[in-house]
């Protein structure tokens, strides 16, 4: 089958290449999918997005006009794409669910560790051979308590991770992982009550109409002073300007970000010679106690290696006929 890849990069491109082993015939653009650069998939049957990606309903419409049958998007989220019509118009979706879920809960204990210890303030220091130690006083993961909101396949990584620095686990989800309460002490409870007693949260939940700036101002009012919040999950679960608010009058103590809730256009481009329209987002970068990182956590040669291997294997299950473990389900498809 002939596949497009949209917002293909270059250091993904050998992973795939590898994986379809020649089966499919595969070409690839940089360009995100939009209504204009939908044009691309002419005489295309499939083709695959990433997260940045695009997929409203008139560019679904577009698509299915020049013959596109099949969306492969190399995310394990799919909030981008409009999935009820595109059930509605017949298309057949298919994500890449549980790819490494290590790559994305280990990328977010490397933004926490990075803030509890001032890592970035001492590299700065350090590389002007300020070598004091008066700005670096960090504390200690072990005894804390963090809490979980999410405890699927990444949120339970997480959990297990926690355990091992020692931290009390308290955690937030549709359906409780009894296995996590064995094995790690997790224990389950309200939102509010995680909010408010936890000295770490880390989010770990897809983007959805229901969780659309789950932290907002009224959550960040429930927390501790201080408390450092850990997003790698998607940018929109955050209510930005809520949390500016809590980071100008210090009553959150840090935020440690792999996602931003106005990606499209900024993220996966250099933009050090235009700089940014953007002032919220330069003005949470302003801040000493934030660290944001371009949306890299799942970008580890394991989960790369997965996530080619899924979505070829998504596509030769669609071509073939034959039933994909992954294709996003009607029950699944009405957001």
């Amino acid at each position: 089958m002939k596949l497009l890849v949209y917002s293909a990069k270059e250091f993904e491109i050998p992973f795939l290449n590898k994986a379809n082993n020649e089966v499919h015939t595969i070409s690839y653009t940089k360009d995100a999918l939009d209504f204009e650069t939908a044009t691309q998939a002419l005489n295309f049957k499939a083709i695959s997005i990433f997260s940045g990606d695009d997929a409203s309903s008139v560019v679904l419409e577009k698509l299915w006009d020049m013959g596109v049958r099949y969306i492969l998007t190399r995310s394990t989220g799919f909030n981008n794409i409009r999935i009820k019509p595109a059930y509605q118009l017949g298309f057949k979706v298919a994500n890449v669910p549980n790819y490494s879920p290590h790559a994305i809960a280990e990328h977010a204990v490397a933004l926490l560790l990075s803030l509890a210890r001032k890592i970035p303030l001492a590299n700065r220091q350090v590389l002007n051979y300020n070598f004091l130690l008066d700005n670096l006083m960090g504390f200690n993961l072990h005894g804390k308590t963090i809490g979980i909101i999410g405890t699927g396949n990444i949120g339970a990584v997480m959990c297990k991770i926690m355990s091992g620095f020692g931290c009390k686990i308290l955690a937030n989800d549709l359906e409780p992982n009894h296995h996590l309460v064995e094995l790690c002490g997790v224990e389950y409870t309200s939102l509010e009550n995680l909010c408010r007693k936890s000295d770490i949260i880390t989010l770990h939940i897809p983007l959805s109409y229901d969780n659309h700036q789950l932290i907002n101002g009224k959550r960040l009012g429930w927390m501790k002073k201080g408390v450092i919040i850990i997003n790698t999950s998607r940018g929109a679960i955050v209510e930005h300007k809520a949390l500016l608010k809590a980071l100008e009058t210090k009553e959150l103590g840090a935020y440690g970000s792999d996602v931003y809730e106005k990606e499209k256009g900024i993220f996966f481009k250099d933009n050090s010679s235009t700089g940014l329209k953007d002032e919220q987002l330069k003005k949470l970068l302003s801040y000493p106690n934030v660290i944001l990182t371009p949306h890299q956590a799942f970008v580890t040669e394991e989960a790369l290696e997965r996530i080619a291997e899924i979505t070829i294997q998504n596509l030769s299950d669609f071509e073939e006929g034959k039933t994909c473990k992954n294709e996003l389900g009607y029950e699944t498809l009405i957001l």
